[in-house]
This record gives structure tokens, C-alpha cells and sequence, in this order.
């Protein structure tokens, strides 16, 4: 890493004590170095009900006290009786910032063209959400800072970009993440710390409902760590499925750095642990994380390690932790997703005792 610069690496690490393995106090810990806030859903509103496909649908909304409302489609198995387990299902980043949730889920209205388009790219063409509230689940998908009903306007307009202007967006959107992620650090937050507040009060507004009997969560890249963080962070979180985010930091090189976004590099991070070990800080809880083996933005070699370092974390709670390995490319691809689903069904199920053993690691 760094090229010529490269010793900076070996200097700072020996300097920093980076890497460390993870105390018991890590989400402690965490939630203060991340700078996470306390936030609330607060004035919720319903916007709007549908049914389609087997599914009924509603469009939320709530305030968490600052900038535009947040937006989040709630979707459930149409016939479904009682209270059902829920999962707050993370939208990726992706590149795509004017979307949000309509990348994973959708709503009354057919999605856009250039909607389809990323889900062909990155979830085999697949809603992902409402397949898997047809599997018995109640499933939130909500916007988050920066993204969707949150995003920054591109002027002094909060109506939606025009369709011409989605990649001008896009492009604005990446090209000033940078001065976003600076902006929270002044604030003694950081980006991904904003991003955590915000689902972990769409987790507590779930968890609210009289309907939902659990809330676990899941999601891809950008989604997969937020997926991460609020499992460590909100210990009532049932399971947690990360897809295409799990790689050891001290594998990683410069085009891998290049590629992530701010959200996976709040300061301080890599003192409290190399990111298996935040992922893992929930041990003994249910954890399921898939590595796409043919993905450009991980090493292989830091997924393994990875693996190992959270097979390791988890050895006191036998069968608690799935890890496996697809060959495929940064995704969250039909195969991916059954897997996944199908462990959180065994995970949740109201007839599955605390005490039995679950599922233990594969690797396909």
C-alpha cells in the first residue's frame, strides 16, 4: 500500500498499535469512536398503502430531527397473521446516491429504468426485499443520510432529480463525499457514525410495532457494514446477514481503499479492532456473512482471514456463525440471497429455541 510510501504502513502500525484484538468493551467503545448520535423515528406517518404480488405494502415516513423526512417502505406476506420477525434490509451505496430504498424494494410504482439496471447488476434483478417478506417476513427498507428522500439537493429544490440529471447527482454525490464525511468529523461524529444513528432508530421504530415479533438485518457492500455496525450497536438485533463487506483492513491495498466510501473509514476504527473483529463483537449472537470470492474490491486472502478470525471469535458459541464463500463478483446474486434467506428463517423462527445449536460455518 502506498507505494513508495509504503512504510508509513509498518511505522504507523507499530506507532498506533493498529489491529488490536477486541475486549469485551468493544461496542462500548465503538459507538464512541463512530460518534453515534441519539436519534429517534419521531412523527411517524403512513403516506400511503398497497397491495401487489402477495405483499402489502406501506409507505413511511418519520423525522429524525433534522434535514428531509426519511422515507421507508414497509412491506408484508399479504395473509400473514400475528406478529411477524422483522428485518431492517440496508440499500447498498453502490455509486447511486438519489436512491435509496427503491434499489432493494419496491413500491406502488414500477422502477425505474436505471433502477432495474443496478439490480441486474448487483441482486440477480431481484427486489430483494419483498422476496423475502414473501417468506414469512415484515421487512423496512429505509433511506438513510445522503441517500434518497435524504439526500442533499443538487440546488436549493428538494423535489427529486430529473432523469437527466441522476448521473450529474451521482457524480456531485461522490465528488463531495469527501467534504461530508470532514463536515461529521467537525461535529464529533463521523459519516458512518450519522449512518448508524439513523438505522438504529429505524431499528427501535420496527422493534415499536405491535406487529413485529423480532428485527434482524441485513444488506450488501455499504449495506453490509451497516448491517455490521447496527448489529454490534443495538443488541436486540436478532441476526445479521453481511453480504460483500467482510475483509480483513490489513489485507487491503491501495485499489481496495480507492474503492470503498467514507462509510467504512470513521477515524479511530482500526484502534479497537481489524473489522472482523467489529463485525464479530456480537459473538455470541447469530451472524451469517457472505464472501464473494470474485470481488474486486476485497482481497481473497483478507476474506479468509477473515472467516478465520471470526470462526475464532465465535468458538465459544458453536454453530452461531455462517461464513460462505461464492464465486461470485461484488453481489448479492439469487443464490446469495436463498442462502441467506433461508438462514434467517431457521434463525427467527418462533418455534426455535435459544439453547439449540445453529447452523455452523460452510464454505461452498
Amino acid at each position: 500500500m502506498l507505494g513508495e510510501f509504503s512504510g508509513l504502513a509498518d511505522i504507523a502500525a507499530r506507532s498506533r498499535d493498529l489491529f488490536p484484538p477486541p475486549g469485551p468493551d468493544l461496542p462500548e467503545r465503538l459507538r464512541d469512536a463512530l460518534g453515534v448520535l441519539e436519534l429517534s423515528a419521531g412523527d411517524v406517518r403512513v403516506e400511503r398503502r398497497w397491495s401487489d404480488a402477495g405483499l402489502v405494502g406501506e409507505e413511511l415516513s418519520w423525522t429524525v430531527g433534522f434535514g428531509p423526512r426519511t422515507r421507508a417502505f414497509l412491506l408484508r406476506p399479504r395473509d400473514a397473521a400475528g406478529p411477524l420477525p422483522g428485518v431492517v434490509a440496508m440499500h447498498c451505496h453502490g455509486g447511486v446516491k438519489w436512491a435509496g430504498k427503491d434499489k432493494i424494494a419496491d413500491g406502488p410504482e414500477p422502477p425505474l429504468a436505471e433502477i432495474v439496471r443496478l439490480r441486474t447488476r448487483l441482486y440477480g434483478r431481484r427486489a430483494y426485499a419483498g422476496e423475502l417478506a414473501r417468506r414469512g417476513f415484515a421487512v423496512l427498507a429505509h433511506d438513510v443520510f445522503a441517500w434518497g428522500s435524504r439526500r442533499f439537493p443538487l440546488t436549493g429544490d428538494q423535489s427529486a432529480p430529473d432523469r437527466h440529471d441522476l448521473g450529474r447527482y451521482d457524480r456531485a454525490a461522490r465528488d463531495h463525499e469527501h467534504v461530508l464525511a470532514k463536515a461529521c468529523t467537525i461535529l464529533g461524529t463521523s459519516f458512518a457514525g450519522v449512518l448508524a444513528s439513523e438505522d438504529l432508530a429505524a431499528a427501535a421504530y420496527l422493534r415499536s410495532r405491535p406487529d413485529i415479533a423480532s428485527v434482524s438485518t441485513i444488506g450488501l457492500s455499504g449495506g453490509g457494514a451497516r448491517a455490521a455496525l447496527l448489529g454490534v450497536l443495538d443488541l436486540g438485533i436478532r441476526a445479521v446477514v453481511v453480504a460483500a463487506m467482510v475483509s480483513s483492513f490489513r489485507d487491503l491495498r491501495d485499489e481496495h481503499v480507492a474503492a470503498h466510501s467514507w462509510m467504512l473509514f470513521p477515524p479511530g476504527l482500526t484502534r479497537l479492532a481489524d473489522w472482523p473483529g467489529v463485525v464479530a463483537a456480537r459473538a455470541p449472537a447469530p451472524l451469517m456473512v457472505l464472501y464473494a470470492t470474485a470481488d474486486p474490491l476485497f482481497p481473497v486472502q483478507g476474506m479468509r482471514r477473515a472467516h478465520h478470525q471470526i470462526t475464532e471469535a465465535y468458538r465459544s458459541a458453536p454453530g452461531h456463525y455462517t461464513g460462505a464463500f461464492f464465486d461470485a463478483a461484488h453481489q448479492f446474486d439469487r443464490s446469495m440471497q436463498n442462502a441467506a434467506f433461508t438462514w434467517l428463517t431457521d434463525m427467527v423462527a418462533d418455534n426455535y429455541p435459544a439453547s439449540r445449536p445453529m447452523k455452523g460455518s460452510q464454505v461452498h
